[in-house]
């Protein structure tokens, strides 16, 4: 793969938490957000016109699943591809605990096989509740954030109303870091849709 402005690795809760239905709602609110004009126009606005993405889908321990490698999104065709691969993505692993550290952990070593070079490289966590099994996840947002990552998350409120303190203390970290949060799965369309034109522009474009 040639060079990009961006490497994502979206890392989506599929835990005991998510079912089916939310699961849909999630996977496609993201595939949509791919079809957006601005999304395309912040992927390829960068100097290398072009950001690479990947879905990793993660519940228990040991329960982490690449459902959607490595796809360059440098025109409106590759981006329908993205929407497309990760609207059809079926919902593995199977449902368990919410071990965000390992989720977070197998996002930082899908984001160190990333091709080609990438001027940034981020983790997307989204997830509906706290850390429960498995190594915790401030430590791995630390080796992250010593690496030069940038991990952002975005909380579903639905099952823990504060569950963004959770993730603006646990999770988020390094250039440019934020969390956001929507209210449920029939919300995650929109509040994807604005993270990802964060993402891609940087500091570019004030939310």
């Amino acid at each position: 793969m040639n060079p990009v402005d961006i490497a994502l690795c979206l890392a989506m809760d599929v835990s005991a938490s998510v079912d089916f239905a939310e699961f849909q709602l999630m996977a496609g609110g993201t595939a949509a957000a791919f079809r957006d004009p601005g999304v395309l126009a912040a992927a390829t606005g960068g100097p290398r016109g072009a950001a690479a993405v990947c879905l990793l889908l993660w519940s228990g321990v040991g329960a982490q699943d690449l459902a959607v490698g490595w796809m360059r999104v440098a025109d409106a065709a590759s981006a329908e591809a993205v929407a497309a691969a990760i609207e059809d993505a079926p919902r593995l692993p199977r449902p368990g605990a919410t071990a965000l550290g390992e989720g977070m952990a197998a996002g930082l070593v899908v984001l160190a096989r990333a091709p080609g070079l990438a001027t940034r490289l981020v983790l997307d966590v989204s997830g509906d509740g706290r850390h429960n099994a498995g190594r915790p996840p401030g430590p791995v947002r630390d080796l992250a954030v010593a690496a030069g990552l940038t991990v952002n998350g975005l909380a579903l409120l639905h099952e823990e109303p504060d569950l963004l303190a959770h993730y603006a203390a646990e999770v988020i970290g390094g250039p440019g870091s934020f969390a956001m949060t929507c209210a449920d799965p029939v919300d995650f369309a929109d509040a994807i849709l604005r993270k990802l034109r964060r993402e891609l522009l940087g500091d570019a474009l004030m939310v």
